[in-house]
This record gives C-alpha cells, sequence and structure tokens, in this order.
C-alpha cells in the first residue's frame, strides 16, 4: 500500500471482500433473530424453560464437534463451492424449521444439521481471505471489520430480535433466517471466484500427504508459534466468565432484567469498540508484541469487580475488558498466515472447536465458583487467573518472536505469503485475462478450501466466537 495507513475503506474496495463482508453481515442479523424465534417458538410449545434453554445451546454446541471434524472439508473441496453449498444447507433446513406442525424432535435435528454446517464454511472463508487480501496490513483490517461487524450484530439483532419476533411471529424470524443464508449463497456466487485447491505436499513415497484430526493437532501443538497463538485466543474461557454469571451478578448491583441485558452487551461493545480502535489507529509494528500486555490487561478490569461495584462502574469495567480484548484479531491474523495453506481450514477449525469448549468449561467453574464463594469471586478470579496465563503467554510470544529467520514458523509464515503473493499476481492480471484463469480453474478439476479463527465469529472470536 506504499506506506499508506490502510482504512476500511480500503478494504472494502476490494469486491470479493465487500461481497464477503455483506454476505456475513446480514447472515449473521439473521443468525440472532434466528436464535430468539427458537427458543421463543420451543417456549410457546413446551413452557418449559429446560427445554428452550437446551435448544438454545444447541445453537452452539454441535460447533465443537463440528470444527474438529468437518473443517477439514474446506481443505479437500473448493472454497467457494463449500460456503455456497453449506449456505444453501442451511437455507433449506432453517426454511424446514419455519414449517407449521414440526414436531420438536426434528426441529432439534434440523437446528443441528445446520449448526454443524457452520463449521466448513468458517474455515472455507477464513481459509479464501488470504487470497482476497494478500497484503498483510489489509489482511489485518479486513478481519477487524469482520471482527467488529460480527460483535455489532450481535447487539442488533439481540436488541431488535425480540421485537421483530413480536411482530412477525417466530416462524417468519427462521424463514427470515433461511432468506439471508439463501441471498448469502447468491452473493457469493457472483462476487467471490473460484479458485483451485491447495495443493498437498507429497510425502516421502511420492504420494500424495493425506490430512487427518491428528495432522492438525500435531501441527498446532508442536509448533511454538501457533501453540502460543492458540493460547492467546483461548483465554476467552477465562474472559467470558462475567457474561455467563452475569444474571446473579446483576442481582447484586440492581434489580431487574434490564441490568442483565446492559451487562452482557458491554463487553461485545467494548470488543468492536477496541477493534476499531486497534486496527485504525495502532501502527502495524506494535500490533504483534501488544498481543501479550493486552491479554493480561483485559483481566484487569476483572480484578475490580469483587466488591461487585455498582452497575455504572461494573459496566465500564466490563466494557473495559472487552477493550483490551481486542488483540483477538492480531491472533486471528498472525495464526492463519502462520499455517501452511493445506491445512488452514483444518487447523482454524481445531482452534474453533478448542475455543468454544473453553468458553464452555470457562462458563460452568465460573458459576460454580459463583455458587461457592460468590459472584464477585468468580469474575475476579476469572481476570487473575487470566492475567496470569497472560503473562505467561507474552514470555512465551516475545521469545517466539525473537527466533532467528529460520526457525519452523518464520519459514512456514513465508511459504504462506509466498502463495498469497502468487494469487494476487492473478487477481491483479486484466479482466479479460482473469476470466480465462477462472474458466482455466473451473475446468482444472478438483479443487479444495480452508479456514480460518472466528473474529471476530472471534472468535468470535463469542460467543466469543472471538
Amino acid at each position: 500500500m506504499n506506506g499508506k495507513r490502510v482504512t476500511f475503506t480500503d478494504v472494502l474496495r476490494v469486491r470479493e471482500f465487500r461481497t464477503l463482508w455483506l454476505a456475513d453481515a446480514q447472515s449473521a442479523i439473521g443468525d440472532q433473530i434466528g436464535r430468539v424465534a427458537l427458543s421463543v417458538l420451543v417456549f410457546e410449545r413446551t413452557s418449559s424453560a429446560i427445554l428452550t434453554a437446551l435448544t438454545y445451546a444447541l445453537t452452539f454446541l454441535p460447533a465443537v464437534i463440528g470444527g474438529a471434524l468437518l473443517s477439514s472439508l474446506a481443505d479437500r473441496l473448493p472454497r467457494r463451492r463449500v460456503m455456497i453449498g453449506c449456505d444453501l444447507a442451511r437455507a433449506v433446513l432453517f426454511g424446514g424449521m419455519s414449517l407449521p406442525g414440526v414436531p420438536l424432535a426434528v426441529l432439534c435435528l434440523l437446528l443441528v444439521l445446520a449448526v454443524l454446517t457452520e463449521a466448513p464454511f468458517s474455515a472455507a472463508e477464513s481459509a479464501t481471505l488470504p487470497s482476497i487480501l494478500p497484503d498483510q496490513e489489509q489482511f489485518v483490517v479486513g478481519t477487524g471489520l469482520k471482527s467488529i461487524t460480527f460483535q455489532t450484530a450481535q447487539l442488533a439483532g439481540f436488541a431488535g430480535g425480540g421485537l421483530a419476533i413480536a411482530l412477525v411471529g417466530a416462524r417468519l424470524g427462521l424463514a427470515f433466517d433461511a432468506a439471508t443464508f439463501l441471498f448469502s449463497a447468491g452473493l457469493l456466487a457472483y462476487g467471490v471466484r473460484a479458485r483451485p485447491a491447495a495443493a498437498l505436499p507429497a510425502d516421502p513415497d511420492g504420494g500424495p500427504r493425506r490430512s487427518s484430526l491428528t495432522t492438525g493437532f500435531w501441527l498446532i501443538f508442536t509448533n511454538p508459534k501457533l501453540r502460543c497463538l492458540v493460547g492467546l485466543a483461548w483465554l476467552a474461557g477465562l474472559y467470558v466468565v462475567p457474561e455467563g454469571v452475569a444474571a446473579p451478578y446483576a442481582s447484586k448491583v440492581a434489580h431487574g432484567a434490564t441490568p442483565v441485558g446492559l451487562l452482557m452487551a458491554a463487553m461485545p461493545f467494548g470488543t468492536a469498540l477496541g477493534t476499531y480502535l486497534f486496527v485504525r489507529w495502532m501502527p502495524a509494528k506494535l500490533r504483534s508484541a501488544l498481543m501479550g500486555p493486552l491479554g493480561m490487561a483485559s483481566g484487569l478490569p476483572l480484578v475490580f469487580c469483587l466488591m461487585t461495584p455498582p452497575l455504572p462502574v461494573s459496566l465500564l469495567l466490563w466494557m473495559l475488558s472487552g477493550l483490551f480484548f481486542c488483540y483477538q484479531v492480531q491472533v486471528a491474523s498472525e495464526f492463519i498466515r502462520a499455517v501452511p495453506d493445506h491445512q488452514r481450514g483444518q487447523a482454524v477449525g481445531i482452534a474453533s472447536s478448542g475455543l468454544l469448549a473453553v468458553q464452555g468449561i470457562g462458563i460452568l467453574l465460573g458459576g460454580w465458583v459463583a455458587e461457592w464463594a460468590g459472584v464477585g469471586w468468580s469474575v475476579c478470579g476469572a481476570g487473575l487467573l487470566g492475567m496470569a496465563i497472560a503473562l505467561v503467554l507474552s514470555g512465551m510470544w516475545s521469545r517466539v518472536r525473537s527466533a532467528p529467520p529460520d526457525a519452523p514458523a518464520a519459514t512456514e509464515t513465508a511459504e504462506v505469503a509466498e502463495v498469497s503473493q502468487t494469487e494476487a499476481a492473478q487477481t491483479s492480471a486484466p479482466s479479460e485475462s482473469r476470466r480465462g484463469v477462472r474458466r482455466g480453474l473451473v475446468n482444472a478439476g478438483p479443487l479444495k478450501p480452508a479456514s480460518q479463527l472466528n473474529p471476530a465469529n472471534q472468535p468470535q472470536q463469542h460467543r466469543h466466537r472471538a
């Protein structure tokens, strides 16, 4: 970019990224409305709080399995084809849920299948982004914009979802969610060009190298750089604890249901604001070095929640914690660019599944501590433990960053950069030539996609799909 600071406008001028961003934004809003609609529909039919909670949990839990087992599809099939296929499948499944008279068991089955398709879609999209935004600064800014959009869509969807369902009904809410996936598939088919699958390296015996779940784990946890990045991402398992105990915490600082919603919205709002400031104003050369310190800073405001201060103070502290959590966008971009292209989908799927799992465990442990020692200790303890782990990870990351250039992590990053530069050259070709390349790719045979961490998904990066 000739030394110029990259802005959100710059990345939105890239047609393919703009298409992905628009498809994600509108379907994210539909997702939140769909979750509200499902909860309302199940409660209307069963009057059971347990069944309603179980149905809501089903919108997240299958992603833990899907991320580990299905994300590798993004490394074996054409990436655009995977994304379009997943969107069409979800349109059909959510459309089926909106039909009258669907038994509850069938409704849950359709929901599980729909959630399972999210993993290969996210994997394929994440692996495609480095090809669309090959410049590192563009990639970070684009990832930040996607994260901000997801957090904002969460707030808008939950805030407006209840009103929308009250006006049109739960079934129409589900039908609207199905329509957003159909629209997303159309956008991707029109605005994202087909690309070949990443080439598999050859085994020593000359045959193609096969990937498996164990090779994905081996790649992540034997590579110091990837291992450290995953650890920084999984800190969300501790920093999500306040949201998990928002209701009992609110009962200590205020009365009524409104404070619960305000507290739960404080951290996503802080993350969205912090991500904007981080990618817009933080110098690129400092972002990587600040990941560890920001991980520690994210836990510091939670420590002051020990005495459960009044609601305005608590809202400020929770928002500050989310604000410092903005470093996740840099974690996601570093991770994706460090993973070999032919394993991106699987690696991101494993990391994302682990992220969801540690968040679930963190919320359960936070609830247990709140029950045993008080909600103030639960939030404060999560902050203290997060700061301690972030301190260790910060030291590890400093050593990784100062490693010699010929270290494995640096070599892998260089390989990924070389692939990105090659695709960037193809993208910059004249339009007529590009169409010829596209026809050649389509006729070349099997293609293949890969994936990235949920940022903003960061996974959200939250559910802290951080």
